[in-house]
């Protein structure tokens, strides 16, 4: 799962790279593109998307271990509730897509806010094809399937690179706008294709009643509290960002999404595995499973992003210039990049550690606990923002935004640990304990070889500082963490490598 994501991160990245040459960048047209594109992710993400690991797995999760037939009927009535009621929000949205791409771009001209709209009525369609994707990509996590779900994603990229570089040629409005959609499509088509070939019987019930819809309505009320936070955060973060000046919502949006690579392929890679295995503790009610289970989860997630978030610490500069210093970009736009993501790293491991202890909450089927942490934490980040803008000079606001996320989902962490502590009795915080101080350790021994080859080599070739402060600093870390017997770092060398080879 953690090589398919970080294949599916690297075609997205590719797919953004052609549509931009195909398109032209800072065109009217990929302006135009990238709003109507961004209109069904969002509405599917307000609406569905923070549901689904929070409310429809767990669900799904007890069905199959307490219904007689497994859940089977149940995940059926589910899945025909998710593409009636999607269906129904699709055909909504293309009613309503002029005003859609008013909220989004007031600043279009008339011919943009045309071009967006027609653009938007054939990609809105996506909001059910994600939908159906993610509810049998989530059927098939619970039978023990991950693989074709994690690797879906690449084939929706490889379909839209291949559109990109046909329209090139042929400069074809209407192969662009279809081919768009037929790659989610498409993503959709292989997670059912392979539902169906698990045995499961994919098969829409007219009436899809008897699956508690009431229960699941108020389940999915608080996420929708988490979701309109979290955005909240974010709108904040950028209007803040925006007021370092010209290159500002630019750093900030290309760190971030560095950023989250390596948190998707690895906090989110363990948050998914998890959640089933969570969820039959939760309905066994096995606190102490459920204790062990999440203390694993953050263990092995600590040890792997650690050394990450120190890489992004010494290293953000270096990595902004080679991944973004190319033709017409502005070195002081590069450079204020490198520092925010550097900035960063500070962030990664209070954001992943939080974001896996939360789906202790779900598992029991508590949305409302994990609604309030994350309205706090959107409280202190958007008043951090504030004070960013107030207190830092100019040129220093968008660095801020990394720290405030810093504090804020530290601050979120502490809150989680203290809840669910009181609800499962323990923590296993003495473990917890010994694994974060090895870490450390370690993480400041790979820190110093890192630095050291920094100084030794310099950053005049930025590659070469990556490649040899990176090295020089892994094998450190390690060193030291088989000297440290970090179990969890060496548990997931072993999985790495038997899924090599199994591959």
């Amino acid at each position: 799962m953690a090589l398919a994501t970080l294949a599916s991160r690297a075609a997205g990245f590719v797919r953004v790279l052609v549509l931009t040459a195909a398109l032209g960048l800072g065109t009217r047209l990929l302006d135009a593109y990238n709003v109507a594109n961004t209109l069904p992710n969002a509405v599917y993400e307000l609406l569905i998307g923070g549901a689904m690991a929070s409310v429809i797995v767990p669900l799904l999760t007890r069905a199959s271990l307490t219904d007689p037939d497994q859940g089977v009927l149940y995940t059926q009535r589910l899945l025909s509730l998710m593409v009636y009621g999607l269906s129904a929000i699709t055909i909504l949205a293309l009613a309503v897509a002029p005003w859609l791409v008013d909220l989004v771009a007031p600043g279009f001209t008339a011919e943009q806010h045309e071009m967006a709209v027609v653009l938007s009525r054939y990609f809105l369609p996506q909001i059910l094809f994600y939908g159906v994707s993610a509810t049998a990509g989530a059927v098939l996590n619970i039978r023990g399937r991950f693989a074709v779900a994690a690797w879906a994603p690449l084939c929706n990229s490889l379909v839209v690179i291949a559109v990109g570089l046909l329209y090139v040629g042929s400069r074809s409005f209407t192969l662009l706008a279809i081919g768009t959609s037929a790659g989610v499509f498409a993503q959709m088509a292989l997670v059912v294709w392979a539902l169906s070939r698990s045995g499961f019987p994919v098969r829409l019930h007219l009436d899809p009643r008897g699956i508690a819809i009431r229960r699941i309505g108020a389940l999915a009320g608080w996420v929708l509290l988490s979701v309109l936070g979290a955005q909240a955060f974010l709108v904040a973060a950028t209007r803040v960002a925006s007021l370092s000046g010209p290159g500002g919502v630019t750093a900030y949006q290309n760190a971030l999404a560095v950023f989250q690579v390596p948190f998707a392929v690895i906090a989110l890679f363990v948050m998914t595995t998890m959640l089933p295995r969570l969820s039959r503790s939760a309905a066994r009610r096995d606190h102490d499973r459920i204790v062990r289970d999440l203390s694993l989860a953050v263990r092995v997630a600590v040890a792997v992003t650690a050394p990450i978030a120190v890489a992004m610490v010494l290293l953000g500069r270096p990595i902004a210039t080679v991944l973004f210093d190319h033709g017409s970009s502005a070195p002081s736009t590069v450079r204020t990049l490198g520092t925010v993501l550097a900035a960063f790293g500070l962030a990664l491991v209070p954001f992943s550690a939080y974001s896996i202890l939360q789906r202790g909450f779900y598992a029991m089927q508590d949305t409302r606990t994990p609604a309030l942490i994350t309205a706090g934490v959107a409280v202190t980040g958007i008043a951090g923002c504030v004070v960013s803008g107030l207190v830092l000079p100019t040129a220093s606001i968008v660095a801020g935004v990394p720290v405030v996320y810093a504090i804020a989902y530290t601050a979120g962490l502490a809150a989680t640990v203290v809840v669910l502590r009181r609800r499962l009795g323990w923590i296993d915080g003495r473990r917890l304990m010994r694994t974060h101080v090895r870490v450390s350790l370690a993480a400041a021994a790979g820190a110093g070889g890192a630095f050291g080859m920094i100084l030794l080599v310099g950053t005049s070739m930025p590659a070469l500082t990556i490649a040899a402060a990176a090295g020089v600093g892994a094998l450190v870390y390690l060193t030291s963490a088989k000297l440290l017997h970090i179990g969890e770092l060496r548990l997931v060398l072993a999985t790495t490598i038997g899924g090599l080879r199994a591959g």
